[in-house]
């Protein structure tokens, strides 16, 4: 059996997420963006990525999280009832670049539900994605923005991203699939 291997410790977390703000800041130079992070883990980033950026741009940049659970493709099929959580976009989207934060990217649908959501809160300028990790295997066409890591995986590997505030610890791992605990699409 495949032993899980910590791919970023905490350190190499803060550092990419330094990075992906620094990035931000370059793309938008208007600071017309807001940072809106798919529940759990993305928004957790998202706060992280928020006050870099709000820092950067010497102005407080809106964050906002999105609970994509009624607008997952897969809803009516899911074994299980989804764990829901509200959804704050408390901002005019209008005219805005909105950054959307997701912690791993896979195969695209979550991102591709997380638009779906935005999009019924207004029609922003443009829409970006972050995300800490690129683990390819996409079934939509949707490609990141920032990008913390490319980590090529085969199906039968699992990333799990793990944050302080849920968790106890930052890290990124890779590890056999065996039964998935969330969908980390």
């Amino acid at each position: 059996m495949q032993a899980t291997t910590v791919v970023l410790d905490r350190d190499d977390i803060r550092r990419t997420l330094v990075r992906i703000a620094h990035e931000i800041v370059e793309k938008n130079p208007d600071g017309a963006v807001a940072i809106v992070g798919i529940h759990r883990r993305g928004a957790i980033l998202a706060q992280r990525i928020h006050a870099l950026t709000s820092e950067l741009l010497e102005t407080a940049v809106p964050l906002g999280d999105a609970d994509i659970s009624f607008y997952r493709d897969d809803f009516a099929i899911r074994p299980s009832a989804p764990v829901v959580h509200a959804t704050h976009l408390e901002f005019p989207i209008e005219g805005r670049t909105i950054v959307i934060v997701d912690d791993v990217l896979y195969t695209g649908r979550t991102v591709r539900a997380a638009i779906g959501e935005i999009f019924d809160y207004g029609r922003p300028a443009r829409v970006q994605l972050a995300v800490l990790v690129d683990r390819g295997h996409r079934e939509l066409p949707i490609r990141p923005d920032y990008v913390g890591k490319n980590l090529p995986t085969s199906h039968d590997e699992r990333v799990n991203v793990r944050v302080a505030e849920v968790d106890g610890v930052d890290e990124v791992t890779i590890g056999p699939a065996g039964k998935p605990k969330r969908a980390a699409a």
